[in-house]
């Protein structure tokens, strides 16, 4: 009962006190986890139950965040206003927990004895933690793994709606395959198969790259009965206390591989997800071995019981159901690439950069329809998110694109993946994205930056988009040759180009003047507007299809037909407590 407090952490206000909230729930849960297991150790009906809810409950998770835009709706960054179910979420929690504790008949017998040979309890243990930290970081959202291998348009491989539905199915086989062929799910060959499908997963883009994913979490959940079958038969202090402890490290060990520039030992572990995932499926190799040792002297379980049998049968019927519901899903997400522009008849192009810090605002809750309503109300055609990869532990492993893409309807580029290593950078557009190229830009310094280059078809012409963060106030290197790289891609574009970009330089002062510049073609859009921070909405204008005027002038707004000026709403003090600055000086460059 302790452990639903996090499902009362929304009540919190204060986010520092909401992050101790749910981190005693944490505490709380896998106590709970630990001691549930290790007490049915010796009734084989009643253990398998508890990892098949185990490893459902996880699989339930990724459906509704399948069905809430990857937003789990009981989570604690989730409340009404932004579409949480919370109170709905701690009415089942309670329920499910005095179900859970209830009193049953004893069946099946001793399934581990006590005596024969048990493995290591340290090996098990970093079974344990490397099986959590896999399918946490993984599974739990259907689209990671396909974030994963994207590398842009045209499509060439996965995309999250529909196929996120192909991963909870794969989940779910895998869950049943691990519960009736154990011995085949805990074997060598079933491990040496998984690691070359890590392998694919980690280096391998588009369908190759997916399908290595695919095995990979059939394995995951299939490995899941076995490992923790083998745990149980030591103290749980020593197994779970191992792999709890191993856990938090590779969630640590997933950060820095993108954070090394602001840790201690950042730069050893620098850009190297591929250490990481070789790490974890060693911890998961660990905890095969111990529980093969264990097998290798006890016989096989007995068959299951006429109760175990009707038990199987339930844990069927409810994976079957909630694979229904993920296509259910699937058919009414499925994207239909209808959009249309806020001024189709003005061929005007609104264009936007914004740093959205992860879709989380000042006071840590998820803020999509906040984000939302701004960019309708600017009427964004194009519009760049930076610091915008969610797909993370520490993010949630959500993917705060698909709900504009699904609730503006736009056209959707997440950008390079998590592992490659960057806080991420997004395009989304109401015009078709023809084709687009991911960039590591040049960072031998600071942080990894990335930057998407594409081409979209604006009413009939194509038009060039770069979406970029250049690097850090510290490193002004990082940041040269960053200008330099992408000053080059934008000269060579044969196109007209827009550059969506927070560029951290003054303007008219040093590297601003190698992106404006004859060279690459680049004009400002307001050289007076010295005001500019990289934590605002920046936005412009354009027309498609006229010519560009010989010098620019600054003419009065009155001056400028209706459908090209920007909404009035945001004169003033703006709307929602936050202000628009520039829109106080009513003025147009032409």
């Amino acid at each position: 009962m302790l452990s639903l407090t996090s499902l009362l952490a929304y009540k919190v206000q204060d986010p520092a006190n909401r992050l101790f909230v749910v981190g005693f729930a944490v505490i709380c849960s896998c106590m709970t986890w630990a001691s549930t297991f290790y007490s049915e150790r010796a009734q084989s009906t009643q253990l398998e139950s508890r990892v098949l809810a185990f490893g459902t409950g996880l699989i339930m998770s990724s459906v509704a965040k399948f069905a809430c835009s990857t937003n789990n709706p009981v989570w604690p960054i989730m409340r009404a206003e932004n579409g949480g179910w919370n109170k709905l979420g701690l009415l089942l929690g309670i329920l499910a927990v005095l179900r859970s504790t209830r009193r049953v008949p004893l069946s099946g017998g001793d399934y581990f004895p006590s005596s024969g040979r048990k493995g290591s309890p340290v090996l098990a243990g970093l079974g344990i933690g490397g099986l959590v930290f896999a399918m946490h970081s993984l599974l739990s959202d259907s689209s990671t793994m396909i974030i994963w291998v994207w590398q842009g348009y045209p499509i060439r491989g996965p995309i999250p709606v529909p196929h996120g539905a192909v991963t909870i199915f794969v989940m779910g086989a895998g869950l049943l395959f691990g519960l009736f062929e154990p011995a085949v799910a805990g074997s060598w060959a079933a491990f040496g198969i998984a690691s070359v499908a890590a392998a694919l997963l980690t280096f391998f883009g588009h369908w190759t790259g997916f399908y290595g994913g695919l095995v990979l979490a059939f394995y995951l959940m299939a490995v899941s009965p076995v490992l923790i079958s083998s745990a149980v038969r030591h103290s749980p202090a020593k197994t779970f206390g191992v792999g709890f402890l191993m856990y938090p490290i590779l969630i640590l060990f997933h950060v820095w591989v993108v954070a090394y520039a602001f840790v201690p030992g950042g730069p050893f572990f620098r850009e190297h997800t591929d250490w990481l995932m070789a790490t974890v499926m060693l911890f998961i190799g660990a905890g095969v071995f111990s529980a093969a040792v264990s097998n290798s002297s006890n016989p096989r379980p007995k068959p299951a019981g006429p109760s175990g049998r009707r038990q199987r049968s339930y844990y069927v019927y409810v994976l079957a159901a909630l694979q229904l519901l993920s296509i259910a899903t699937a058919y009414l997400r499925f994207p239909t690439n209808d959009y249309t522009p806020y001024h189709k008849e003005d061929k005007v192009v609104t264009a936007g950069i914004w740093t959205v810090h992860f879709g989380l605002d000042n006071d840590m809750w998820a803020s999509e329809r906040r984000m939302r309503d701004v960019i309708q109300e600017l009427e964004l055609d194009v519009v760049g998110f930076l610091e915008s990869d969610t797909q993370r532990i520490i993010m949630g492993n959500r993917d705060i694109t698909q709900f504009f893409a699904d609730d503006l309807g736009m056209y959707v580029d997440f950008g390079p993946g998590p592992n490659k290593h960057t806080w991420g950078s997004a395009l989304l557009s109401k015009f078709p994205i023809v084709n687009s190229t991911h960039h590591l830009v040049p960072s031998p310094v600071g942080e990894l930056a990335p930057a998407i280059s594409a081409t979209l078809d604006m009413y009939g012409e194509m038009v060039d988009v770069i979406v970029f963060h250049s690097g850090q106030e510290e490193d002004p290197e990082d940041r040269r040759l960053q200008t330099e790289y992408l000053s080059k891609v934008m000269a060579e574009s044969p196109r007209p180009l827009i550059l969506l970009s927070y560029l951290v330089t003054k303007p008219l002062e040093g590297n601003y003047n190698t992106w404006v510049s004859d060279f690459t073609r680049m004009k400002d859009i307001d050289p007076t507007d010295w005001d500019r921070w990289y934590t605002e909405i920046q936005v412009g204008k354009f027309v498609v299809g006229e010519p560009e005027p010989e010098n620019e002038l600054r003419i009065p707004e009155e001056m400028v037909p209706e459908g090209r000026r920007f909404p009035t709403l945001f004169r003033g003090e703006g709307v929602r407590g936050h202000r628009y600055h520039v829109f106080d000086e009513p003025r147009y460059w032409q």
